[in-house]
């Protein structure tokens, strides 16, 4: 059973938290002491009694202040797919969340209040989403119960944001007329909206083709830990531990360690504690090579005939996320996946503006949220793929060498 990793986005109240518990709700995700719990934190209750909002709002603060503060991640799953849901927050000094939480999923929903239509915080989301190269946009136009379910408002929405979409380059997005609050249109079909024929987003959801090229094609493995056991029964094993981020990996492959850049070919594959003869995608394993190579954590398996970069300088685009400024010249540690490694700021060619997409040349600092592209030396060779070929193996975390803090999230051109 595969994954969708996906994020909500919108502007402060359009019911992302609704949104999301009404899909735990309606999918039957919550188990019973939770819903009890729920029954008696409710506030703002719907007719089942209880406020969905509260299974995202995980934080007490913002339970109190009714709305969403940090990217709050929530698991659920259906006999057809398993989700991982980031519901982001809609204020606009928290777009760095947003950033962050998007850098990371493979789809993204928008949410548009029904009584308000596109506004500008729809179009910074949807910017970002260009930004990040999302391939799926879901639009949902929300709380259609507060317009009477009208048609027409839903058409003159969405016609608003064709535009937008049309503008920013954005292809594959789709559109829901729905109301979180009462459920209309998200796990059922609504009966309030006869003239909407099209599936539920839930539906949608579960059978949206999502990677389905990076997955199968451009094979990447990274090592996170190397099993050397030395017992006498395991006197001669050596195995090489990680998830297979991408392609396909079978028993006899050519394959190259980077960023030695030594050749060599898979004598064995193991998962689960099993040997097998091939392993995909998503999968955790074991790999095993048939010559003895000094490989260590952070290194990349590939096949030989589909290599990714190894450079010691990148490009990137960079959302700022600490308070302390980016200037030219820092020093922080480039996280790339289970790879830390050190990196100075050798360059700083420009801010991108998020609401516009222009792009302004600076001499200044760069302060929290905002948007630059930089260019990165790094103490030693870097394996990666651009973020537009790959968000698996094209993003990566600036780490602050003092406090040991995220403070950037790192695109790589």
């Amino acid at each position: 059973m595969d994954i969708l990793r996906f994020i909500t986005a919108g502007s402060v109240d359009d019911g992302k938290s609704t949104l999301i518990g009404r899909l735990l709700y309606d999918s039957k995700n919550i188990l019973i002491d939770q819903l009890e719990a729920l029954e008696r934190q409710s506030k703002n209750k719907n007719e089942n009694g209880i406020d969905l909002a509260i299974l995202t709002d995980g934080l007490r603060a913002e339970r109190e202040q009714g709305i969403t503060i940090d990217v709050a991640y929530r698991y659920f799953s259906t006999p057809k797919r398993k989700f991982i849901i980031a519901d982001a927050p809609g204020h606009i000094q928290y777009t760095r969340n947003m950033i962050t939480g998007a850098s990371n999923s493979q789809l993204i929903v928008i949410l548009i209040d029904a009584r308000q239509g596109v506004i500008e915080q729809t179009r910074r989301h949807s910017i970002i989403a260009s930004l990040l190269k999302m391939k799926n946009v879901v639009v949902t136009i929300n709380k259609m119960d507060l317009v009477d379910y009208s048609e027409g408002i839903y058409n003159d929405i969405k016609a608003q944001y064709e535009l937008v979409a049309k503008k920013l380059g954005l292809e594959n997005v789709n559109y829901f007329p729905i109301s979180a609050f009462h459920g209309d249109n998200i796990v059922d079909n609504s009966e309030n909206m006869p003239w909407y024929k099209d599936s539920t987003l839930l539906d949608f959801l579960e059978n949206v083709e999502i990677n389905s090229d990076e997955t199968f094609e451009n094979p990447r493995f990274q090592v996170q830990y190397v099993i050397r056991p030395q017992t006498d029964e395991l006197h001669d094993y050596r195995g090489y531990a990680g998830a297979v981020i991408s392609g396909i990996y079978k028993k006899g492959d050519e394959i190259t360690v980077l960023p030695q850049n030594i050749q060599t070919k898979i004598s064995k594959i193991e998962t689960g504690g099993k040997e097998v003869d091939f392993v995909f995608a998503n999968q955790p394993a074991v790999l095993h090579v048939e010559d003895d190579i000094d490989i260590s954590r952070g290194d990349f398996l590939v096949k030989s005939d589909n290599l990714p970069k190894v450079e010691n300088e990148i490009e990137a685009v960079v959302c700022w996320l600490d308070k302390k400024e980016l200037n030219e010249g820092n020093k922080y540690f480039i996280q790339h996946k289970s790879k830390v490694l050190k990196a100075i700021v050798k360059e700083i060619d420009y801010k991108i503006d998020v609401n516009t997409l222009e792009k302004t040349s600076t001499s200044e600092s760069v302060k929290l949220n905002e948007v630059v592209k930089v260019r990165l030396k790094i103490a030693s060779p870097l394996v990666f793929d651009s973020f537009e070929e790959s968000n698996a193996t094209g993003n990566a975390v600036l780490i602050d060498e003092t406090s040991n803090s995220t403070v950037g999230a790192v695109m790589i051109l």
